[in-house]
This record gives structure tokens, C-alpha cells and sequence, in this order.
């Protein structure tokens, strides 16, 4: 993927540096992504996998300057694992998303959880952490993750969208930590926020992203009513459904849609508006 080069920071604007990983994947696009935030004194967001050549990278970005903050948008393993090494070669604190032990023997489609990741300081809404010239605020944005946290730049009016928008894709939502209702209330939140721009962990940077947020929740919205048109027919399998709602998918990414069915399923359960029986799922009306 030479026109998405690994290791090479690119100035996104004054304050922020972008690095990406050599991760790409059907799940991760081209790798993600790793800001940096700051000119002389920084902060470094979702430092991404534990890969010796990306910390490398990120060390020569960094280029010795003081490293106020790891900062971590949530805890899947192709973002929070470099935290530690690059801790012990900086000496910066964790600070983020809080920490999870999830017992699910459940498939899942999306990259499993770090279950190493240990922040120093969990950040909730409205938490900082600030630098010279720049301040990072926690939004949280539960949906992808029960744990997710955007972050925002008043600086620059710009958003650390981390997973829950992202430039390529709509993020997966994987039950039980994915939920969906969280999803969608945290999409309607951010529609209130008036955000320039949005520099997700995948994808490249979002300059419009009212439009974008409006688009991925009529996406979803869509989404539901063709499951709910589906069962209306008769119940049926969450197989049966993706096989009818995601025409022509790749073999390997239907895990993710069967995941994401799941989820828009216990939404509508907890709305009353759907019944699971056994491995099958009809309409209450």
C-alpha cells in the first residue's frame, strides 16, 4: 500500500502528527493510525500494536521531546498494546479509557481486547489532560466499546474519533461489550457538537463530519429496517439474514456482520420490538 506509507510522520496540521502502523487488515484498513499531539512537549494517541518498527517510528517523531500523556481511545489490541513499551522508553503516564476484563466465549469479528492494557489515570466525559498549547478533553462514546473515549482538541476544534467514526468504514459493533443503543446515542451526540474536523484510528481525516455522522446513522437505521422487513417475513437465523442483507460480502467479513446483526437485534429486543427463540428471531407484532 505504497500511497499509505508506514513510519513516515505526516503534519496534519501544527498541532498534530500522524503515524501509521503496519497492520493493515480487512479489519483495520490501511493499519492505524497514531497521533501525536503537540510541538514541544506532547501527547500520543492509541500508540497502536506492539510492533518494534512502529515504536521506533514513534520514537523518532517524537524526536526526545517530553511525552505528557499515552493517551488510549479504547483497549483493542491494535491500539493500546505499544502503550507499555513506550512507556518504559518515555516514561509518560497511561491515562484513557478504563481498563476491561471481558469473559465472552462468543466469535468475534473485530480485534480481540488487550487484556495487559493498564492505564494510570482512567479519564471520564469532561476529563483533560493538557500540555503547552494544547488540551486533549474526554468525550465518551460508548458503542464500539463500553470503554471508548473520543478525544478533542479545542485548540483546533478538531476530534480523536478513535473507532467509533472512522474514514473507511462503519465501525463494528460487537455484542456484548459493542451495544448498539450505545452506539447510536453516542453518533446523535457527537451530531451536537460542532468538531472542524475528525482524525479517526483508520481512514483518513473526516472534513466534514456532520455529514458523515448524519450518513452513519441513517446507515444504521437502514440497517434495521431491513431486519425488521426480514422477520416480518418469518423468523429466521442471523445467518440467513446477513446472507440476504449483505450481498456479495467477503467470506472473511462475514464474522463482522453476523456480529453487527446481533447487536441491531438486541436493540430492537430491548425495545420490545423483536423475540429471540432459540437460535431464531421473529417480530413481537
Amino acid at each position: 500500500m505504497a500511497e499509505h506509507p508506514t513510519g513516515i510522520p505526516i503534519q496534519l496540521e501544527p498541532l498534530v502528527v500522524r503515524v501509521l502502523a503496519p497492520n493493515a487488515s480487512p479489519y483495520t484498513y490501511t493499519g492505524t493510525q497514531t497521533h501525536i499531539v503537540g510541538m514541544t512537549d506532547l501527547a500520543v494517541i492509541d500508540p497502536g500494536p506492539d510492533d518494534p518498527g512502529h515504536i521506533e517510528a514513534l520514537l523518532r517523531a517524537i524526536d526526545s521531546r517530553p511525552v505528557k500523556a499515552i493517551v488510549v481511545t479504547h483497549h483493542h489490541r491494535d491500539h493500546s498494546p505499544a502503550t507499555r513499551p513506550l512507556q518504559s522508553l518515555t516514561g509518560a503516564p497511561i491515562v484513557g479509557a478504563a481498563p476491561f476484563d471481558l469473559a465472552d466465549a462468543g466469535a468475534r469479528a473485530d480485534a480481540s481486547f488487550d487484556a495487559a492494557y493498564a492505564p494510570d489515570r482512567v479519564l471520564a466525559e469532561g476529563d483533560s489532560v493538557t500540555g503547552d498549547g494544547w488540551t486533549l478533553e474526554a468525550i465518551a462514546t460508548p458503542g464500539h466499546t463500553s470503554n471508548h473515549l473520543a478525544f478533542a482538541l479545542p485548540e483546533t476544534k478538531a476530534l480523536f474519533s478513535g473507532d467509533h467514526v472512522m474514514g473507511w468504514s462503519t465501525t463494528i459493533v460487537s455484542p456484548p461489550d459493542g451495544n448498539m443503543t450505545a452506539y447510536m446515542a453516542s453518533l446523535e451526540k457527537l451530531m451536537g457538537r460542532d468538531d472542524r474536523i475528525y482524525y479517526p484510528g483508520h481512514g483518513e481525516a473526516i472534513d466534514k463530519p456532520q455529514r458523515l455522522v448524519r450518513g452513519m446513522l441513517g446507515h444504521r437505521k437502514q440497517r434495521e429496517g431491513q431486519i425488521l422487513r426480514l422477520l416480518r417475513d418469518g423468523a429466521r437465523p442471523i445467518p440467513a439474514m446477513v446472507e440476504r442483507m449483505y450481498v456479495g460480502l467477503g467470506a472473511q467479513l462475514v464474522p463482522a456482520a453476523e456480529r453487527s446483526v446481533l447487536a441491531h437485534l438486541y436493540d430492537l429486543q430491548t425495545r420490545g420490538l423483536v423475540i429471540e427463540e432459540g437460535e431464531t428471531w421473529r417480530t413481537t407484532a
